[in-house]
Protein backbone atom coordinates (compact mmCIF):
# COMPACT_ATOMS: atom_id res chain seq x y z
CA UNK A 1 0.00 0.00 0.00
CA UNK A 2 1.72 3.65 -1.04
CA UNK A 3 0.35 6.28 0.68
CA UNK A 4 0.28 10.31 -0.47
CA UNK A 5 0.36 12.36 3.01
CA UNK A 6 -0.68 15.81 2.26
CA UNK A 7 -0.06 18.46 4.62
CA UNK A 8 -1.83 21.62 2.86
CA UNK A 9 -1.12 25.35 2.68
CA UNK A 10 -1.62 28.26 -0.19
CA UNK A 11 1.97 29.23 -0.21
CA UNK A 12 3.49 26.00 1.37
CA UNK A 13 1.85 23.11 0.49
CA UNK A 14 3.70 19.34 2.10
CA UNK A 15 3.70 16.18 0.38
CA UNK A 16 5.40 12.71 1.19
CA UNK A 17 4.98 9.53 -0.51
CA UNK A 18 5.51 6.28 2.26
CA UNK A 19 4.70 2.22 1.41
CA UNK A 20 3.70 -0.22 3.93
CA UNK A 21 3.86 -2.76 5.39
CA UNK A 22 7.26 -2.30 5.82
CA UNK A 23 7.11 1.94 6.19
CA UNK A 24 9.02 2.54 3.32
CA UNK A 25 10.25 6.14 2.40
CA UNK A 26 9.38 6.46 -1.65
CA UNK A 27 9.68 10.90 -1.59
CA UNK A 28 9.08 14.10 -0.11
CA UNK A 29 8.89 17.86 -0.49
CA UNK A 30 7.12 20.80 -0.97
CA UNK A 31 5.09 22.74 -3.43
CA UNK A 32 6.23 26.23 -3.49
CA UNK A 33 3.27 28.45 -4.40
CA UNK A 34 4.07 32.00 -2.29
CA UNK A 35 5.57 33.74 -5.60
CA UNK A 36 2.24 33.92 -7.23
CA UNK A 37 -0.23 36.06 -6.57
CA UNK A 38 -2.71 35.00 -4.41
CA UNK A 39 -5.99 33.06 -5.39
CA UNK A 40 -6.37 30.93 -8.74
CA UNK A 41 -2.95 30.98 -9.89
CA UNK A 42 -1.69 29.28 -6.47
CA UNK A 43 -4.29 26.76 -6.25
CA UNK A 44 -4.45 25.81 -9.68
CA UNK A 45 -0.41 25.12 -9.02
CA UNK A 46 -1.42 23.06 -5.64
CA UNK A 47 -3.98 21.07 -8.28
CA UNK A 48 -1.45 20.44 -10.95
CA UNK A 49 1.98 19.75 -8.73
CA UNK A 50 -0.83 17.13 -6.67
CA UNK A 51 -2.36 15.56 -9.80
CA UNK A 52 1.65 15.13 -11.25
CA UNK A 53 3.03 13.22 -7.76
CA UNK A 54 0.04 10.79 -8.01
CA UNK A 55 0.52 10.15 -11.64
CA UNK A 56 4.15 9.58 -10.99
CA UNK A 57 4.17 7.74 -7.57
CA UNK A 58 0.81 5.74 -7.95
CA UNK A 59 -0.60 5.81 -4.56
CA UNK A 60 -3.46 3.92 -3.30
CA UNK A 61 -4.97 6.22 -0.90
CA UNK A 62 -4.76 10.43 0.23
CA UNK A 63 -4.12 11.34 3.47
CA UNK A 64 -5.02 15.05 4.74
CA UNK A 65 -4.22 16.77 7.98
CA UNK A 66 -7.33 18.04 8.98
CA UNK A 67 -7.70 21.78 10.57
CA UNK A 68 -9.29 24.03 13.16
CA UNK A 69 -8.26 27.27 12.90
CA UNK A 70 -10.30 29.82 14.68
CA UNK A 71 -7.96 32.22 15.17
CA UNK A 72 -7.99 33.97 11.65
CA UNK A 73 -10.65 33.46 9.51
CA UNK A 74 -8.83 34.62 6.27
CA UNK A 75 -6.45 32.27 6.72
CA UNK A 76 -8.77 29.22 7.51
CA UNK A 77 -10.30 30.19 4.25
CA UNK A 78 -6.77 30.00 2.27
CA UNK A 79 -6.56 26.77 3.92
CA UNK A 80 -9.44 25.34 3.26
CA UNK A 81 -8.92 25.73 -0.82
CA UNK A 82 -5.67 24.24 -0.48
CA UNK A 83 -7.05 21.51 1.02
CA UNK A 84 -10.00 21.37 -1.38
CA UNK A 85 -6.95 21.08 -4.07
CA UNK A 86 -5.86 17.89 -2.59
CA UNK A 87 -9.12 16.54 -2.25
CA UNK A 88 -10.12 17.61 -5.80
CA UNK A 89 -6.47 15.81 -7.11
CA UNK A 90 -7.33 12.72 -5.11
CA UNK A 91 -11.50 12.92 -6.52
CA UNK A 92 -10.11 12.81 -10.36
CA UNK A 93 -7.76 10.06 -9.58
CA UNK A 94 -10.26 7.95 -7.89
CA UNK A 95 -8.40 7.87 -4.95
CA UNK A 96 -9.74 6.97 -1.17
CA UNK A 97 -9.00 10.05 0.99
CA UNK A 98 -8.73 10.28 4.73
CA UNK A 99 -8.35 12.76 7.13
CA UNK A 100 -6.68 13.20 10.46
CA UNK A 101 -6.44 15.80 13.35
CA UNK A 102 -3.12 17.16 13.77
CA UNK A 103 -3.72 15.61 17.18
CA UNK A 104 -4.22 12.13 15.97
CA UNK A 105 -1.00 13.03 13.81
CA UNK A 106 1.27 13.63 16.25
CA UNK A 107 0.08 10.93 18.78
CA UNK A 108 0.43 8.56 15.94
CA UNK A 109 3.99 9.66 15.44
CA UNK A 110 5.85 11.07 18.19
CA UNK A 111 3.47 9.23 21.17
CA UNK A 112 2.15 12.61 22.51
CA UNK A 113 -0.63 14.46 21.10
CA UNK A 114 0.82 18.00 21.41
CA UNK A 115 4.19 17.20 20.05
CA UNK A 116 6.11 19.96 18.49
CA UNK A 117 7.47 20.07 14.96
CA UNK A 118 10.50 19.34 15.73
CA UNK A 119 9.72 16.21 17.64
CA UNK A 120 7.41 15.16 14.71
CA UNK A 121 10.25 15.77 12.59
CA UNK A 122 12.69 13.52 14.59
CA UNK A 123 10.15 10.82 14.84
CA UNK A 124 9.64 10.74 10.70
CA UNK A 125 13.05 10.62 10.01
CA UNK A 126 13.43 7.68 12.92
CA UNK A 127 10.54 5.66 11.83
CA UNK A 128 11.76 5.68 7.84
CA UNK A 129 15.06 5.51 8.62
CA UNK A 130 15.72 8.46 6.93
CA UNK A 131 19.79 9.27 6.34
CA UNK A 132 20.72 12.58 8.02
CA UNK A 133 22.06 14.07 4.86
CA UNK A 134 18.44 13.84 3.27
CA UNK A 135 17.55 17.12 3.39
CA UNK A 136 13.70 17.31 5.21
CA UNK A 137 11.29 20.30 5.13
CA UNK A 138 8.81 20.94 8.24
CA UNK A 139 5.82 20.73 5.25
CA UNK A 140 6.95 17.77 4.06
CA UNK A 141 7.98 15.91 7.22
CA UNK A 142 4.13 17.26 7.97
CA UNK A 143 3.10 15.17 5.25
CA UNK A 144 5.33 12.22 5.84
CA UNK A 145 3.86 12.00 9.25
CA UNK A 146 0.19 12.52 8.33
CA UNK A 147 1.17 9.29 5.48
CA UNK A 148 2.64 7.45 8.50
CA UNK A 149 -0.42 7.89 10.63
CA UNK A 150 -2.96 6.65 7.85
CA UNK A 151 -0.42 3.09 7.82
CA UNK A 152 -0.18 3.19 11.75
CA UNK A 153 2.90 2.77 11.44
CA UNK A 154 4.41 5.86 14.21
CA UNK A 155 6.07 5.46 17.12
CA UNK A 156 2.49 3.75 19.27
CA UNK A 157 3.37 0.32 17.23
CA UNK A 158 7.03 0.75 17.38
CA UNK A 159 6.87 1.14 21.73
CA UNK A 160 4.70 -2.21 21.81
CA UNK A 161 7.38 -4.12 19.79
CA UNK A 162 9.85 -2.74 21.99
CA UNK A 163 8.23 -3.54 25.57
CA UNK A 164 7.73 -6.89 23.96
CA UNK A 165 10.95 -7.30 23.53
CA UNK A 166 12.18 -6.27 26.67
CA UNK A 167 9.45 -8.16 28.63
CA UNK A 168 10.83 -11.21 30.37
CA UNK A 169 9.56 -14.30 28.86
CA UNK A 170 8.38 -15.68 32.34
CA UNK A 171 6.80 -12.24 33.67
CA UNK A 172 2.93 -12.67 34.57
CA UNK A 173 0.75 -10.94 32.60
CA UNK A 174 -2.09 -9.15 34.51
CA UNK A 175 -5.55 -10.35 33.63
CA UNK A 176 -8.35 -8.02 34.23
CA UNK A 177 -10.87 -9.70 36.39
CA UNK A 178 -14.46 -10.96 34.85
CA UNK A 179 -17.09 -9.40 36.07
CA UNK A 180 -19.60 -12.35 36.97
CA UNK A 181 -23.46 -11.53 37.11
CA UNK A 182 -24.81 -11.89 40.54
Amino acid sequence: MRILGVDPGSAVCGYGVVEGPGTRYVTAGTIRCASLAPGPARLHRIHEALLNIIDEFAPTAVSLERHFVAANVQSAFRLGEARAMAMLAAAERGLAMHEYPPNEVKLCVAGHGHADKAQVKYMVRKTLKLDPEVELADDAADALAIALCHLGRGRMPNLVESIERIRPATAPRRIKPKMVPQ
